[in-house]
């Protein structure tokens, strides 16, 4: 002070000397603090507040920590039910949803698509939420300062909302052939990787780049058009709060000049519709993360909402032993209304008997077999196991009945043993070797460095196609089931372990019903009934012999695998003679 001040004097006296001595910015200040002249710093006031503080930044960050893990509990939460959901969804569907729907699709959707959401729930939940709560709080203050402006800094949602909502119905559409173009192209990734032998077997890697590269492309203008038209949210909300920003400034003075406010009121008001405008900004930058997310979503959902197979509802129940016997009454199915493929179909497979089904490509062989474990349900007509209707049974008694062996061997990632055991879960050690041996698996198992205990990959390339063939045939000699189908089992194996096989399998049909799908004849020469199919109806059925005296369809068929191939257009067909026996005093057709 220019002056010093006597002592005693009360803060009004120090303020009047303070302006008497010219010092009117120092006496304004003094004018506005609580203080007592002469007492000097209260250390004690000063303690406290600074432990209030101390208290107040303590309970923000212990705030903070359990916003992050209940953020994360929920958000795990979330993504874990419905992988979840995902997952049993996909076993209630049909086969035909899978049918027409390229593998890595489906996998995008459960994989790619469900991390996008998780993303865009750990990036845009936490400030959604203090979004809210904060432009909550600024209006209430807004509204207490002056509702004339509050209502001004209203009108601002409204203009907002409509310019983000246009601009979000745009860039949605763009997200969601974003994500779809991404599953198009991890289904081309798929069957590259998959196929990637025959791809260069035949020559074909630049026809794959060449689809690559357009998929590739699709989905960069998709994912390139989301990302820019989603991003415009931000400014158009931003020109919008400017706009509001004017606005207010402009009546503020007015009311000001008019005495209807204070200049501080304008002042914080002003303050206030800028905070106002922070929380919505921070919404329209997390367009993207949420538009993105909800496109996700929308891919996984529609997989929950696909049509599921017809639900269980068993009514009755199978011996622990089942005969075996199966009847076709009447069956009608096709994979397409407009196209039938079978047509009152009857057919009866008698306890301890084998059935071999033969017939051109497209017949319905494999379809007999695929209704037979419910993978398709009837259009008409129904089938019988035991005499009990199989839609009265649930799928799993149903199925534990049936063992299968396709001519796909599907072998998934785990030892030989583990593959071996999937047909019975609760086997021994010692009933896995049998099956093995009785299989031929053994012959070769024993060569390899690990034995049983030889890992496969899940594409089973580190054994040889006729092992794989080998190993489901195992693993169906394991399970011993009362039904038996067999699908081209032995496609995949040499003449002399098909010779083999076939006398395992021989073993195997003792005392079970067999269903045996083939093309190589020789395989099945000692069906007890063969059936020759042709555009989905049975045209001949009977025993080897008798088919071939009959001089019909089979006859034609069995001849054709040993027929000459001929030269060219113009050559003679060779002559429909006698066929080659496949065995010694086999009698010729």
């Amino acid at each position: 002070m220019a002056r010093s001040v006597p002592a005693g004097a009360d803060r009004a006296e120090v303020v009047e000397r303070l302006r008497a001595q010219g010092e009117d910015n120092l006496a304004a200040m003094v004018s506005a603090m609580e203080l007592v002249p002469g007492r000097g710093i209260d250390f004690a006031a000063l303690g406290r507040l600074i432990a209030l503080v101390l208290v107040l930044y303590l309970v923000a960050s212990v705030l903070q920590w359990a916003q992050g893990w209940l953020l994360n509990r929920v958000v795990m939460r979330v993504v874990h039910d419905l992988r979840a959901a995902v997952e049993d969804k996909l076993h209630r569907l049909p086969l035909g949803w899978f049918d027409g729907r390229q593998r890595g699709d489906v996998l995008s959707r459960v994989t790619n698509d469900i991390d996008n959401v998780q993303t865009a729930l750990q990036q845009s939940f936490t400030q959604l939420v203090q979004s809210v709560l904060t432009v909550a709080g600024i209006v209430v203050m807004m509204f207490v300062v002056s509702w004339q402006l509050a209502l001004v800094a209203l009108l601002a949602l409204p203009l907002s909302a409509l310019g983000a909502g246009l601009i979000g119905a745009r860039a949605q559409r763009l997200f969601t052939e974003q994500w779809r173009a991404t599953g198009a192209l991890n289904g081309h990734i798929e069957e590259s990787f998959s196929g990637h032998e025959l791809v260069k077997a035949f020559g074909r890697e630049e026809q794959m780049a060449q689809v690559f590269d357009e998929r590739n492309e699709a989905l960069h203008r998709a994912a390139s058009g989301a990302q820019f038209v989603s991003g415009t949210i931000l400014p158009v909300m931003q020109f919008v709060s400017y706009l509001s920003y004017v606005a207010i400034a402009v009546l503020g003075g007015l009311r000001v000049a008019s005495g209807q406010l204070t200049l501080g009121a304008v002042t914080a008001f002003i303050q206030y519709s800028r905070e106002f405008a922070q929380p919505l900004s921070q919404l329209a930058g997390m367009a993207n993360a949420l538009q993105s997310g909800v496109a996700s979503a929308e891919r996984a959902f529609e997989l929950l909402d696909a049509p599921e197979q017809r639900p269980d509802t068993p009514r009755a129940r199978l011996p622990h032993r089942p005969r075996g016997h199966v009847r076709f009454e009447r069956v009608s199915f096709s994979y397409a209304p407009d196209e039938p493929l079978i047509q009152d179909l009857d057919l009866e497979a008698r306890p301890g008997r084998t059935v071999a089904v033969v017939g051109p490509t497209g017949a319905g062989k494999t379809t007999l077999v695929n209704l037979l474990l419910r993978f398709y349900e009837l259009d008409g007509g129904r089938i019988t196991l035991d005499g009990t209707d199989i839609t009265e049974l649930s799928r799993a008694e149903l199925r534990a009945a049936v063992g299968m062996v396709l001519q796909d061997a599907w072998l998934f990632g785990g030892t030989i043993r583990e593959n071996i055991r999937y047909g019975r879960l609760d086997a021994t050690d010692e009933e896995v070797l049998a099956a093995a041996r009785a299989a031929y698996v053994d012959r070769f198992v024993r060569a390899l460095p690990a034995g049983y205990d030889t890992v496969i990959d899940e594409e089973g390339d580190n054994v040889s196609a006729g092992e794989r063939q080998l190993i489901t045939i195992a693993r169906a000699f394991l399970a011993d089931p009362s039904l038996l189908v067999l699908d081209e089992a032995t496609s995949s194996v040499d003449t002399r372990t098909e010779l083999l096989v076939q006398e395992a399998m021989a073993a195997l049909r003792t005392d079970r019903t067999s269903f045996v799908i083939a093309h190589r004849l020789s395989t099945i020469r000692d069906a007890d009934i063969i059936l020759v199919m042709e555009d989905g109806r049975i045209v001949e059925q009977g025993p080897h012999e008798r088919l071939l005296a009959a001089g019909g369809a089979y006859a034609e068929l069995y001849r054709s695998q040993f027929r000459a191939p001929v030269a060219g257009d113009d050559a003679p067909a060779a002559p429909a003679g006698p066929a080659l026996p496949t065995t010694p005093g086999e009698p010729a057709p």
